[in-house]
């Protein structure tokens, strides 16, 4: 391979034929006479011969030009430049490439696979062996292991298997792989890294000196602003969720969007966190009502699709049953002055509330348990209690005189005997107000009322450890509530009453948002939650996607610990359908950071920067295209274009071939059909594989065109005069969708139907545009055969231009898609498109009848779904006076754009619920037959009349 600086040529020999061009220019420009036509009568050949001596003319010097042109191409074609060629591929010997494919790689995998895919190619050029080593344990189970050393088709197979697992890379086990590994030197190493740095930054480190010691590394990762984001499992925080979102480098600001999606998929609320200027984390509350609060499956980071930007949910989120152990019989009669009366009030509106006798509560799945002032603990009791706790309860206990009196040590701080109180040995003044509470107490960020005051508490012995256990203070500095850590539960106590004879707490509402703390803190119960052992019941992927368990996954022990992430107990969902178990990648991974503190002598590079370009297809491109030009130029010399050619390259050679093909038809138009093909850009190729079809009579868009030229009487002329707007819009079929202001709605909007348009391109005849976007008060509407038109509130009230127009373009055979994204008629968007239906004055809509074109236009389909499936899809009424009996309208809420709608690389963004792909599938063929009813109309239904017009035809 030879290197000129940034261009390299795979085969240089081939250069030597330049060699050959003098010779080739020498030859071309001799050519024969052209034969001359003469035509008949005889009589008249006489007439026209002239005695003269014929000798052979040169070859114009612009022909000349273009084939010499022509074998340029060939030759620098065949030879193979390539741009930035990869300097590891001047080396000899093997090439390893290290791929880090955990969580991380997911981000941009489809870069990951371009870059490796480059360096197998180039190793293949230069004869070069390859070994593979992916860092992530596999998901067999087996221990990870690099490739043998492959030849690089066998390397480009292998590399196809490769793909992202859902936990983190093990740096240490891929540097124990590379143990005892011999590679025919001298070898270069590739290290294709997610950029981000693993636990152990010292495994890190040993992972790339073990790389050095192989032979020279290069180091390619992810540029900061696009490595992935990490969310932490919510906090509760009552009927709210605490948001933490975490990213590797600290760069300018950004803004994320966190979704809460139920079972499915159905979005419930999300929240936009904002990353401040150098700032690496991100936080927020989603404020939900307690209704859909517990319905919430899944919080996810849109746009990121990796299982650390996915946090799955449990029981544990949504049920916190609180036990409140029976009062006395004295409160039991006197129900208003005890401390269970308030607790029951301020817990019940936000928690499942259970009042029953300590030994009966104990035997139920209570997240909390909360003790009043009573009768002192029995040593069973206590023990039960002690074990309860330490399996991940929390006791929450209140003060009164008993507590005060006795000596009960099941407190999380000594205490002294006796209480301070107004008037009492150990006394104040005056009434004590609450101290601001402290950072690091869960009760941060809470108002403190001012009429909240405390005249009676216990005090807790002095302690080196006192601080940290107490998590709010009085104004003097004095413990009010101390908490201390047991196993895997909390024991909390506050000094003073549940009721109002110590304080003025219970009657204000610090004292519900206090309590809504604690109960969030708890661990949760799940339903039915037994001490068993819990199989794997649904895994995620590393893309964030649920499916089936994977086959090395094993159950999750009941235990308080959570297991290694890896093969045996990947992220997702453990026990069954009724009673399961959440395990985020992010219980594990809890902060990003970038790789670095690396050895010395690692070069770096970002992907996709100074990529290698291959010009050879270019080149030979370009080559077939002049080879048609001299194919055109020489017919036309020969006098078979009929003349016009010969005038000069400047003046007579347009003008002539025009004028050629216009009396040539049959030969003049395959040529042109030729040149047409081979500038056509390759994604419009049809299909090889597709149904049987109807040809195409684009009817609506004919008639659209028809009425822009010639509006109708009394309606406004269009008001799209831009002519690049109209040239767009007219220069190739286009599907176009209503702007409706929200941003985010008409990103999907357009992704969706570029979806869809390359799948038409592809499975059809129809060779589509990519799609436009109109504004209704602006842009001409009837460029367009349909319109997807989803339904939001920035669009509930339409201008009276904007009305007119649309009905106008409805009139003229246009279609509209209207898609309210909902597929329940009682949701808000519903409201919404009916308001707008009235206002355009349409006919009777009714559902899609079973023999209805729309059933049949391409595929034969009897269900309509989307993103989501359910909605019942309507139809206008067919009238044959009106559109050739075409529906003008089509109304559903299975949002439609979000099954089409792909990214840059070609992968869906929204997930399709509930049937999968499967049902994306499905959405992508009722696309299909949605823009073949648009072009044709009534086409296929008028096929049912072909028997009897045939019968009176006698055929």
């Amino acid at each position: 391979m030879l290197h000129l600086g940034f261009l390299g040529f795979v085969h240089p020999w081939l250069l030597a034929a330049f060699a050959a061009l003098p010779a080739l220019w020498w030859l071309l420009r001799i050519t024969p006479p052209s034969p001359r036509v003469l035509r008949f009568p005889a009589l008249r050949l006489l007439r026209g011969l002239v005695q003269s001596e014929e000798t052979p003319a040169r070859t114009p010097w612009w022909l000349v030009l273009l084939r010499l042109a022509l074998a340029a191409f060939v030759i620098l074609g065949l030879a193979q430049p390539l741009i930035n060629p990869r300097a590891a591929n001047t080396h000899e010997g093997a090439l390893l490439i290290a791929v880090d494919n955990g969580w991380a790689a997911a981000h941009e995998w489809s870069e990951r696979q371009r870059a490796l895919s480059a360096l197998i190619e180039g190793a293949a050029r230069d004869g070069r062996p390859v070994m593979i080593l992916p860092t992530a344990p596999p998901a067999s189970g087996d221990r990870l292991e690099p490739s043998k050393l492959l030849a690089p088709g066998d390397a480009r197979d292998y590399a196809r298997t490769l793909a992202p697992q859902p936990w983190p890379v093990d740096r240490a086990a891929a540097a124990t792989a590379l143990e005892g590994v011999k590679l025919p030197e001298p070898a270069t190493v590739v290290w294709l890294s997610d950029g981000l740095a693993s636990e152990d930054a010292a495994a890190d480190r040993a992972f790339a000196a073990r790389l050095q010691s192989i032979g020279p590394v290069e180091l390619l990762a992810d540029p900061p602003d696009e490595t992935p984001h990490l969310l932490l499992p919510p906090s509760t925080q009552g009927a709210d969720f605490g948001l933490t979102a975490l990213r590797a480098y600290a760069g300018d600001a950004e803004t994320v969007t966190v979704s809460a999606l139920d079972e499915r998929g159905h979005p419930a609320g999300e929240i936009a966190l904002e990353f401040g200027a150098g700032q690496r984390i991100a936080l927020g509350t989603l404020k939900l009502p307690v209704e859909l609060r517990n319905q919430v499956a899944r919080l996810e980071i849109s746009g990121d699709h990796t299982a650390g930007s996915t946090v799955l949910l449990d029981d544990r989120w949504r049920r916190r049953p609180v036990g409140v152990v029976q009062p006395a019989a004295v409160e039991q009669a006197e129900p208003l002055l005890g401390g269970h009366y308030y607790l029951a009030r301020a817990l019940r509106p936000y928690s499942e509330v259970v009042e029953a006798p300590l030994d009966q509560l104990l035997k139920r799945a209570l997240a909390v348990l909360v003790l009043t002032d009573g009768d002192p603990l029995a040593p069973s009791e206590r023990a039960a209690l002690e074990r309860w706790i330490r399996d991940g309860g929390t006791l929450l206990r209140f003060a009164g005189p008993r507590l005060a009196e006795g000596d009960d040590d099941l407190v999380p701080v000594r205490l002294r005997r006796g209480e301070r109180d107004l008037g009492g040995a150990m006394s104040w003044d005056k009434p004590a107000h609450l101290a601001p509470f402290a950072a690091s107490s869960p009760f941060a960020g809470l108002a403190i009322p001012p009429d909240v005051t405390i005249r009676r508490q216990v005090l807790a012995e002095p302690a080196l450890d006192l601080d940290q256990k107490t998590w709010a203070r009085l104004e003097d500095g004095t413990p009010l509530v101390t908490a201390e850590r047991m196993g895997a539960g909390w024991l909390v106590l506050v000094h003073t009453t549940a009721n109002p004879d110590w304080s003025d707490l219970p009657f204000s509402g610090l004292f519900v948002e206090m309590l809504q703390r604690i109960v969030a803190l708890s661990n949760g119960v799940a339903e039915g939650a037994a001490p068993r052992a819990l199989p794997p019941w649904k895994s995620l992927d590393a893309y964030g996607a649920l499916g089936e368990p994977l086959p090395a996954a094993t159950a999750l022990q009941p235990t308080a610990a959570l297991p290694k992430l890896g093969p045996r107990h990947p992220p997702g969902y453990y026990g069954n359908e009724a009673s399961r178990r959440a395990l985020n990648l992010s219980n594990e991974v809890i902060e990003l950071a970038p790789l670095s503190d690396l050895p010395r002598g690692i070069g770096r590079g970002v992907y996709g920067a100074a990529a290698e370009r291959d010009l050879k297809p270019w080149l030979l491109g370009a080559a077939v295209l002049l080879a048609l030009l001299d194919l055109i130029a020489s017919l036309g010399l020969r006098g078979f274009l009929g003349g016009g050619l010969g005038g000069g390259l400047g003046g007579g050679l347009g003008g002539g071939i025009v004028r050629g093909l216009a009396r040539k038809g049959g030969a003049a138009a395959l040529v042109l059909a030729c040149l047409m093909a081979a500038t056509e850009p390759a994604h419009a190729q049809s299909a090889q594989t597709q149904p049987a079809q109807a040809p195409l009579v684009q009817a609506p868009l004919a008639q659209a065109q028809s009425a822009q030229n010639q509006p109708a009487q009394g309606t406004p002329a269009p008001s799209s005069s831009d002519d690049a707007f109209a040239i767009a819009a007219t220069s190739v079929t286009r599907l176009a969708y209503v702007i409706t202001g929200d941003a985010s709605l008409d990103n999907l909007s357009r992704e969706g139907l570029d979806g869809l348009t390359d799948v038409v391109n592809a499975r059809t005849a129809v060779e589509a545009g990519s799609p436009m976007g109109v504004d209704l008060d602006r842009d001409e509407l009837a460029f367009f055969p349909l319109l997807y038109w989803p339904v939001s509130e920035e669009m509930q009230h339409l201008s009276p231009h904007a009305v007119e127009k649309v009905s106008a373009y409805l009139r003229n055979g246009g279609q509209i898609l209207f898609d309210t994204r909902e597929p329940e008629r009682s949701g808000a968007n519903w409201l919404i498109l009916r308001g707008l239906l009235d206002a355009l004055d349409l006919p009777a809509l009714i559902q899609v009848p079973d023999n209805h074109v729309l059933t049949r236009s391409f595929y034969l389909i009897h269900d309509f779904p989307g993103r989501y499936d359910g909605s019942t899809v309507w139809v206008e009424r067919s009238d044959e006076s009106v559109n050739d009996g075409v529906s003008s309208v089509i109304v559903g809420g299975n949002d439609w754009a979000g099954a089409w709608a792909i990214d840059r690389s070609g992968r869906p963004i929204m997930p399709v619920i509930p049937g999968g792909e499967r049902q994306r599938e499905m959405a992508m063929r009722f696309g299909i037959n949605l823009v073949m009813y648009a072009l044709t109309g009534n086409y296929k239904g008028d096929q049912v009349h072909l028997p009897a017009i045939m019968e009176r035809l006698g055929l």
